[in-house]
């Protein structure tokens, strides 16, 4: 891996060189092994939290990881394209727009002893912007190329907080235009039931139970680009124990086996049928 510019990105992007490379900054990777007319995107897995911020937060090193989607880079990482946020979303939230991407308060709780400063959040703004520009120019690169393309967009959830059953994967799609696109949306819920993961005896996947779509990376590609769809896939926090920060390896790696193949396919599918209309 390489560490390159902003703009030495967006140029690699616009040339269709194949290269794996962290920003600048180290607040994101991209991957491209090829170009092919599908995105993995993991924009809440990063955990970095830079130190001149310790100090100054409310919420300990465990209540930010407990907040972030640990993992959800792992998932998806022997896609083609991946890109994936390196940074906490304490920092900065890469699924919030600009002008609300630095929290005040933080699932009922002040995150700051003191206001950040005017160049504390310059800082912070400044790496949710370059990541956006390079969103931008991949995407438009492969709309340009293929037409049409899918974004896997990777989460999870905490599943322990709620009071009643939940699916161990919820779609968001009420941002995204379910006319156009509700057989692919519906496509991908039944191929996700045919999960088998370790210790869970099915595998529910449905639409709009718990989480809605509601998150920026999904609204701007979705507002951008209209020949994009944006699959919010949120897994249920069933690969981890999330009251006590423990990963469970054997999980994990059985959805990323098995997500090898059905991002594949589900993304073709869509491809070819788009090629068609």
């Amino acid at each position: 891996m390489i560490r390159l510019s902003t703009n030495e990105i967006i140029n690699k992007i616009n040339r269709e060189e194949i290269f794996e490379t962290v920003s600048e900054d180290y607040s994101f990777t991209i991957k491209i092994d090829k170009y092919v007319p599908y995105v993995c995107g993991a924009v809440h897995d990063g955990h970095q939290f830079r130190k001149e911020l310790w100090e100054n937060c409310l919420h300990s090193e465990y209540e930010r990881w407990y907040e972030e989607d640990p993992c959800t880079k792992e998932f998806v990482k022997n896609h083609s394209i991946l890109i994936a946020g390196c940074d906490s979303r304490f920092e900065y939230d890469l699924n919030r727009a600009t002008d609300q991407a630095i929290f005040e308060d933080a699932w009922g709780k002040k995150l700051w002893k003191e206001p950040l400063n005017p160049t504390q959040r310059k800082r912070s703004i400044e790496k949710h912007n370059a990541f956006y520009r390079v969103v931008h120019a991949l995407i438009e690169k492969l709309e340009t190329k293929f037409g049409a393309i899918v974004v896997y967009d990777m989460h999870s959830y905490n599943w322990k907080r709620w009071d009643r059953e939940v699916p161990v994967i919820n779609l968001g799609t009420t941002n995204i235009d379910n006319e156009k696109f509700g057989a692919y949306i519906e496509g991908w819920r039944l191929s996700l039931t045919g999960l088998t993961i370790p210790g869970i005896k099915e595998t529910t996947a449905k639409v709009n139970d718990t989480f809605f779509g509601n998150g920026y990376f999904l609204k701007y590609i979705t507002k951008n680009f209209k020949n994009t769809l944006v699959l919010a896939t949120e897994f249920k926090k069933i690969y981890c124990d999330e009251l006590h920060q423990v990963i469970y390896p054997e999980i994990v790696s059985a959805i990323e086996m098995q997500l090898q193949k059905k991002i594949r396919e589900h993304a073709m599918a869509f491809y070819n049928s788009q090629k068609t209309e």
